[in-house]
């Protein structure tokens, strides 16, 4: 390790692979200024932005990059094979890829998620809400206290349906998707041994259902970029369709199952702003972007590096950093959202100005559709069960054991009495 880095290290906060409950750890760092440096796991030096200004101000600076040839001690031996958050720097597709080569690979999904093309899933958005709704209230009833698990029966199975239905995913395989990317993506907890097994499990996966949709194209997604040909002429490689296709599974599914269960969390724990859109001054949109910004689905996201040294918020991030984007702590960020920053409130004056989805050429191509599913969930779950409440203490929840994603692990409810 250069002295540099020593250094840096003796400086920073070691990051938790545990991780837990954010808002406290980044309102501790953020007193300390918009960027902290961190020790990843694996002893490994980098930095978070955690301020609303600096974090936009990285994420469209044009000497940020994606791609991780710009990210030395990757390649250099400094960092070992089986370091487990590599998984997030070696992965090819879109959102890995800088310039030409991301507007290239964004075009070819992005037709596919204009906010005009989702609306046309409504409706089969709301047909499987309500779906999962008659399956919450049968869970409940059959429970002898009332309870069922809102993530298992709701949040989790709309947005994995919706995406594995765009991309022609056959049923049979939904369930270990999900176990897969959870272990690959969110659980930074996990063993080196464990992570390379599950990436080596789901890249064979997604290969197959690739190979299934090559063989016997539909009307899906996968089948259309299969098809799909830049302006040269070229298809997207091998690498760069399971990548696509896995980050579309990945961002599809488990982003807005967080989404779903911290807003249930947000609103069952503050009746008064649920009784303002009960009683139409507030919407539900206005929930999902509240939620969004006070307890957002991702708390700190890997990977960016600076391509140059670049001085975000008054702090020099040195090239070649690995820098994770601190989606949590910006959106409690006082300094933007006010004094009250750590309050949830459909009604504030900075309502729906988040960095939740991203910034620049990276924001979220996703967004519409996760929109669209959290906002039909939310009005139908609390519509068809108006007292609706979690079965147990709020921070009694079991946490995510991850510091990317930042959600509970299950969510208890009493739905009560349908109507």
């Amino acid at each position: 390790m250069s002295a540099q880095n020593a250094r840096v290290t003796a400086q920073a906060h070691v990051i938790d692979p545990a991780g837990g409950c954010p808002h406290a750890l980044n309102a501790r760092l953020r007193a300390h200024g918009p960027v902290a440096d961190v020790v990843l796991p694996g002893g490994v030096p980098g930095a978070v932005v955690l301020g609303h200004d600096a974090l936009r101000e990285f994420l469209g600076h044009p000497d940020v990059a994606k791609d991780a040839r710009h990210f030395p001690a990757l390649r250099d031996g400094t960092i070992p094979p089986d370091w487990p958050l590599r998984v997030f720097a070696d992965a090819q597709g879109m959102h890995t890829a800088d310039g030409d080569d991301h507007r290239r690979l964004r075009s070819l999904v992005g037709n596919a998620f204009t906010a005009r093309q989702v609306e046309r899933l409504r409706p089969r958005v709301e047909a499987l809400t309500e779906e999962l709704l008659d399956d919450l209230g049968r869970a409940a009833a059959a429970s002898p206290d009332g309870v069922a698990d809102l993530r298992t029966h709701v949040a989790l199975p709309l947005p994995m349906g919706v995406i594995c239905e765009l991309l022609g995913v056959d049923r049979e395989h939904r369930d270990r998707l999900h176990r897969l990317t959870n272990t690959v993506i969110i659980s930074t907890d996990t063993t080196p041994a464990e992570v390379t097994a599950a990436v080596r499990e789901l890249v064979e996966l997604i290969a197959g259902i690739a190979a299934a949709r090559r063989a016997d194209p539909g009307e899906d997604l996968t089948s259309a970029l299969i098809a799909a040909r830049d302006g040269d002429g070229d298809r997207l490689g091998e690498a760069e369709l399971i990548g696509t296709m896995r980050l579309m599974l990945v961002a599809g599914h488990e982003t807005t199952l967080n989404l779903i269960s911290n807003a249930v969390r947000a609103l069952c724990t503050h009746r008064d702003q649920l009784d303002l859109v009960l009683a139409g001054e507030a919407s539900w949109s206005d929930v999902v972007d509240e939620t969004l910004r006070w307890d957002g689905p991702v708390s700190w996201f890997p990977f960016r590096y600076p391509t140059r040294d670049v001085t975000v918020g008054g702090t020099v991030i040195p090239q070649g950093t690995p820098v994770l984007a601190g989606y949590t702590a910006a959106g409690r960020d006082e300094a933007f959202h006010g004094a009250d920053a750590d309050r949830f409130d459909l009604t504030r004056p900075t309502a729906g100005r988040h960095l939740s989805f991203g910034h620049g050429a990276h924001y979220c191509v996703g967004a519409p559709l996760a929109r669209l599913e959290a906002t039909i969930a939310l009005e139908r779950l609390f519509t068809r069960f108006p007292d609706l409440d979690l079965a147990v203490a709020e921070p009694s929840l079991p946490r995510q054991r991850s510091f990317i994603g930042n959600s509970v692990d299950a969510l208890p409810v009493r739905p009560g009495r349908a109507r």
